[in-house]
């Protein structure tokens, strides 16, 4: 794991924001991906000097002043605000989640609200994405691509990086691998000894493809997007999942997998052996 998460994160964002975004010309000979350290200082009301101290890791507490001049330029939402006020808090020491076992029981009502859920795919994973419980949908989805395999613990990032077939499961590898692991690293991670000793085993068993991800990835898995399935029976599907975080003290999360066009909507309700119309498209 990267020990400077606070700028690997304002890295990636400055990269990410395009000088026409702040009202900057775009200029003929730019090398450098989003905005210079210059530009985002000029933004900010911050020397150059701090930025580069910042994303090195060098100054780990700016002031609360500093932060939101940092989020205000590179136009953060809510959620990055968040997290970025987060990371300043990491070099504490102090755990949210503390050491106790990861929690495996299904509430109740998160069951209950499983089957309401119907025929839709869903599924309820822990912080090292562990499939603890999900609707007949997500086992018609994942079950025939090898995700749910006891031979991998029905782990999502075991299955991402240590089974041949994720590659052909999901056409987009390179970006739910990415995926995978900024959400092994949005919690404590290392600091986690059960999410640790995943780490060390992918570590073992994918090599570079993981390792490399640890340093170059930030931990800011994305909520909500579009993910592309090669499926084995139903063929090439386009899902649109919606992450929603349970309570704290489960420290697990709810995810929703859609379909996101009308082909892949009748593909799913083949799947389940239901008349077209059993789940509708959300998006184009």
């Amino acid at each position: 794991m990267s020990e400077n998460e606070m700028g690997l994160f304002l890295r990636s964002r400055r990269e990410a924001v395009g000088p026409a975004q702040v009202g900057l010309p775009t200029g003929p000979r730019r090398r450098t991906p989003g905005l210079r350290r210059a530009e985002l200082a000029t933004l900010a009301g911050v020397s150059v000097e701090y930025i580069i101290r910042l994303e090195q890791g060098r100054d780990r507490n700016p002031s609360p002043q500093v932060l939101s001049a940092l989020a205000d330029a590179l136009g953060l939402s809510t959620n990055e605000r968040v997290h970025l006020y987060r990371l300043t808090k990491a070099d504490t020491g102090f755990s949210c989640t503390g050491p106790g076992q990861p929690v495996r029981e299904i509430r109740p009502t998160v069951r209950a609200l499983l089957d309401r859920l119907e025929p839709a795919a869903a599924v309820v994973v822990d912080s090292r994405t562990e499939v603890l419980a999900c609707t007949a949908g997500y086992r018609r989805l994942m079950e025939p691509a090898g995700a749910l395999d006891a031979g991998h613990g029905a782990n999502l990032a075991r299955f991402t990086f240590t089974d041949p077939r994720a590659r052909t499961v999901y056409p987009d590898w390179e970006h739910q691998a990415d995926h995978i692991v900024a959400t092994l690293k949005q919690g404590p991670f290392r600091a986690d000894p059960h999410i640790a000793a995943l780490a060390d085993q992918l570590t073992i068993a994918a090599g570079a493809s993981f390792t490399e991800r640890l340093t170059t990835v930030p931990n800011l898995p994305a909520p909500t997007g579009i993910t592309r399935l090669e499926h084995p029976e139903a063929g090439p599907l386009r899902l649109a999942y919606e992450t929603l975080t349970l309570s704290a003290d489960d420290d697990q999360q709810l995810i929703v997998h859609l379909p996101a066009d009308s082909a892949t909507a009748e593909a799913l309700d083949g799947l389940a052996g239901r008349h077209h119309g059993g789940l509708r498209a959300v998006s184009g």
